[in-house]
């Protein structure tokens, strides 16, 4: 007799379960872009204004799991019902874990902005913008369960891993004939770093929409796949 009632909270407490998911990946994007900008602005009232931020993302990231467990738990779900539950709060870890990547970049921005001027800060930006387009396209691939679109992103971290490791040894390369800047270039070299963990994050959300989309775990499968492949000569 209940059976109605039933089905109507678990259909609400899964669009809930997805709308605070989305809503905690629009936070951490926007912490991510604010963290850029303050860096590449010279703005150090918005780098604070993303590490005031970050204690809504990881409220969310609590809400999620303590939510996604009450599914579990209340309701049961199977098939997909379940894997969306799994990759809801494994998604969730994900963006947690990318908004502190935020914070981090802030925080350098703070202290480099306290410098003189380093005009190579304006590196940066094409590795921000490659790591924003992989974590948006993450979450496209989420929502809409487009499995191609979350099995290409593997590929696409692969240049962004590219230029970090060039910036990385242009910047260690200046690091060693810098003059009186080597503190602000050591704070640039992690801010890249952190750049290239976003690109990462945004990789293993992919994964886990993959999972949503076909019940497939295709973590470390190219490496895997990789590995017994015959080598091919270097040129």
């Amino acid at each position: 007799m209940n059976g109605p009632h039933i089905f109507r909270d678990f259909d609400i407490a899964i669009r809930n379960l997805k709308d605070e998911v989305l809503l905690m990946a629009s936070l951490t994007r926007q912490n991510l872009e604010r963290a850029t900008r303050s860096l590449l602005e010279r703005d150090i009232e918005l780098s604070r204004v993303v590490i005031g931020d970050d204690s809504e993302v990881d409220d969310l990231e609590i809400r999620v799991d303590q939510r996604g467990m009450e599914i579990l738990v209340r309701h049961h779900p199977v098939a997909s019902d379940l894997r969306l539950v799994i990759s809801s709060m494994k998604i969730s870890t994900c963006l947690e874990r990318i908004s502190d990547h935020a914070v981090n970049i802030a925080k350098r921005s703070k202290k480099i902005c306290k410098g003189p001027e380093l005009t190579d800060v304006a590196l940066v930006e094409p590795l921000y913008v490659m790591a924003d387009n992989l974590l948006r396209d993450a979450m496209i691939a989420f929502t809409d369960h487009n499995i191609k679109l979350a099995e290409g992103l593997k590929a696409r971290d692969k240049e962004l891993d590219r230029l970090h490791k060039s910036l990385i040894a242009s910047l260690s390369h200046r690091l060693e004939s810098s003059a009186g800047m080597a503190e602000s270039l050591l704070h640039l070299i992690f801010v890249i770093r952190s750049l290239e963990r976003v690109g990462d994050l945004a990789v293993n959300i992919g994964e886990d929409a993959v999972f949503l989309g076909s019940a497939m775990d295709i973590r470390h499968m190219v490496d895997k796949v990789t590995a017994e492949l015959p080598s091919e000569p270097v040129e």
